[in-house]
């Protein structure tokens, strides 16, 4: 098809503008305006699919409709009703704004893959689906916005790096925090040196994962459940609603609560990995560490430890502790260094020296220092321009691998050693061969 396309004398993006124009009907795309008054013609649009649709997914629609240029024409859902309730929301956006209003379901993802008029999806699947949905999707031509945590094990991120990198593509992870005004400042005066050398880090982050206890119930009728396991082999998972929260269209009721899959070890990391996928991945930016990490982790409670304790070459330890005293339980961080010390939370920054902010907020004010877009936003940017977007695959991976190195040593109940450049355990075959560092899919899955 590319070549007739070429031969015809349009590109790519012109001929599928042409197609959408033929699916709509009469419906006529329009340009969009940017912020700074420049005009994107529907040819240069970005198409999506999205897969898995329940509240992330219809979270993450949200903010890609703030994006100008986005089309939205699929989405993919083992839950009947989910793809429904989407459809109808991805269609009335888009009728408002006057551009086509079809989006199409499918059951299976692979499905949405095969269309040639997707330009990128978004994953917003429960963790230990991410890997194989992104490794295809990279491989049907698709860059890919996949939700934070990157992966459900070691391996897993490490596939999907090889994939991305292999396929050419572009991957954003949805560690949004990466694109925020605070935490962006923060980076910048860790990496400056403001505060000195970096001595310690606290990162609270919340507890790990505990094993599965939810009594089984029956499978609603709407609800593909073989699909939603996929490549977990674990005989101890069975359907529970919280797993997959269900929802009502008429009358209309969305999930009550987020999927309680994240909380059990059989296919999730905890709040390590829930907010870890945040807060450490702060850490790793300030620190330069993208594509590396600590190399030794100790649990809480071994000879004393009073937190889990990451232990980098350099000599930084990272603990998961309070970061703020006044309220211990509150998601953030704080940098310890030889001059002074940061705090960063959502919506919050202080600093042991309060110019070191008005500074910076001058570099920014002044045009020196340039802030994100939003996360969203940015993706999209680096879909048009193939440049690395704020939170690339590599970032995803070394922090993934972060969180599960701390689990692995949570549940060994001793310190595991890691060696972020051969990327392997040396010779502790006990850690090796933890499911968290890899473990066999469910026939007829395989990474």
């Amino acid at each position: 098809m590319k070549g007739e396309e070429e031969k015809k004398g349009i590109n790519r993006r012109q001929f599928l503008g042409y197609s959408a124009l033929g699916l709509a009907g009469l419906t006529i795309l329009p340009s969009w305006r940017m912020a700074d008054g420049k005009r994107i013609p529907p040819s240069d649009r970005v198409v999506l699919g999205f897969i898995g649709v329940g509240r992330q997914g219809v979270s993450d629609f949200y903010s890609f409709s703030k994006c100008p240029g986005v089309q939205v024409v699929a989405c993919a859902d083992v839950e009947g009703l989910k793809r429904e309730r989407f459809k109808n929301k991805v269609e009335a956006w888009q009728k408002s704004q006057g551009i086509a209003q079809r989006c199409d379901m499918y059951e299976f993802y692979e499905d949405l893959l095969e269309r040639r008029d997707i330009d990128a999806v978004s994953i917003a699947t429960p963790d230990h689906w991410h890997a194989l949905v992104t490794i295809d999707a990279c491989r049907a031509g698709k860059d890919v916005y996949v939700q934070k945590p990157l992966a459900y094990t070691i391996r897993e991120g490490l596939e999907m790096v090889k994939a991305v990198r292999g396929n050419q593509r572009v991957l954003q992870v949805g560690s949004q925090q990466r694109s925020d005004r605070e935490f962006q400042t923060a980076i910048a005066l860790v990496r400056e040196g403001a505060i000195g050398h970096i001595e310690t880090i606290y990162a609270r982050v919340g507890d790990p994962p505990k094993p599965f206890d939810l009594p089984e119930q029956p499978i609603p009728g709407t609800l593909n459940w073989n699909k939603w396991m996929g490549p977990l082999n674990d005989p101890k998972i069975h359907y529970h609603p919280d797993l997959c929260p269900p929802i009502s269209l008429k009358p209309e009721q969305d999930e009550k609560l987020w999927g309680a899959w994240r909380w059990y070890r059989e296919m999730g990391n905890g709040y390590t990995a829930d907010w870890g996928a945040h807060m450490f991945d702060i850490a790793q930016a300030a620190l330069g560490m993208d594509g590396s990490g600590p190399c030794e982790y100790i649990p809480k409670g071994y000879s004393g430890a009073e937190y889990l304790t990451m232990k980098y070459i350099n000599g930084i330890i990272m603990t998961e502790q309070p970061f703020r005293e006044d309220d211990p339980e509150a998601k953030g961080i704080r940098f310890n260094g030889s001059k002074g010390w940061l705090k960063v939370a959502r919506g919050y920054i202080e600093c042991s020296d309060p110019s070191l902010l008005k500074k910076q907020e001058q570099k920014i004010t002044e045009g020196q220092y340039e802030v994100s877009s939003p996360h969203m936003q940015n993706f999209i940017d680096a879909v048009r321009s193939r440049k690395n977007p704020i939170a690339p695959v590599e970032a995803g991976c070394s922090t993934n691998t972060l969180c599960c190195l701390a689990n692995i040593a949570t549940e060994l109940q001793r310190p595991v050693k890691w060696d972020p450049v051969t990327l392997s355990f040396n010779d502790d075959n006990e850690a090796a061969g933890h499911r968290l560092h890899h473990y066999q899919y469910r026939r007829p899955y395989s990474l």
